[in-house]
């Protein structure tokens, strides 16, 4: 059987592979991780504790003539970010209110782990970046009011997980105030307010298909 890896607080299967020397797709389709893939469905949102198999590295030999140069690209990086950004901060106090509208068409710029990205959201007011699969902490800082928002990749846990879902929650601007994971009269508002913005009955409980709509307004 295959090492076993024991994921931690920020490890995707994206930066595991790449510390492994992977691709992540090798580790994503390791018949030892069935188990894994069976109940995480996204491989870059794992949970601290779940269990990872790293298969060992097999050796490929490619041929080629002598004294000509040859290119070898790594398949697999960099990764790919993206984010929405909206206009309120998910953390102010709301009641009743709409989901709040994009950041549309403004000019940001990301600092990540020193490395820095500058550009334009689109008009859904999305931005898409390519960075190196372990990148971590940063922030971003956009519009012409220079709103800066912390960024911590890695962070947010499964949908499944009450603290993954108040994560989504604040994100998507529906305040739920700390993650606690625990469910909480805040946490209750924000998913009736949630549930009640995309036509789900209004019952401020976390049922399967607020989960669902969750993850997939979420896009994760």
């Amino acid at each position: 059987m295959a090492p076993v890896y024991k994921v931690k607080q920020g490890d995707c299967i994206s930066s595991i592979a790449l510390h492994f020397g992977h691709f992540w797709e090798t580790l994503w389709n390791e018949p030892d991780n069935t188990g894994l893939w069976e109940f995480r469905k996204d491989p870059n949102v794992l949970m601290a504790g779940d269990e990872v198999m790293v298969p060992e590295i097999r050796p490929k030999a490619e041929t080629g003539a002598t004294e000509v140069c040859h290119r070898f690209r790594k398949k697999g990086v960099p990764a790919k970010l993206r984010l929405r950004v909206l206009m309120e901060d998910p953390f102010e106090e709301q009641e009743d209110k709409e989901e709040p509208k994009s950041r549309a068409n403004q000019e940001y710029v990301l600092d990540l782990d020193g490395a820095i990205y500058r550009g334009t959201t689109d008009d859904d007011g999305i931005i898409e970046v390519a960075i190196p699969p372990n990148a971590r902490y940063g922030k971003l800082t956009v519009g012409p009011d220079n709103t800066v928002i912390k960024v911590a990749l890695g962070e947010l846990d499964p949908v499944d997980q009450i603290s993954g879902l108040q994560g989504r929650l604040n994100n998507l601007g529906f305040h739920c105030g700390a993650v606690t994971g625990e469910i909480n009269e805040a946490t209750q508002a924000a998913l009736r307010r949630f549930q009640e913005e995309h036509g789900l009955e209004v019952t401020g409980q976390p049922d399967q298909q607020t989960r669902d709509k969750l993850e997939e307004a979420h896009g994760s």
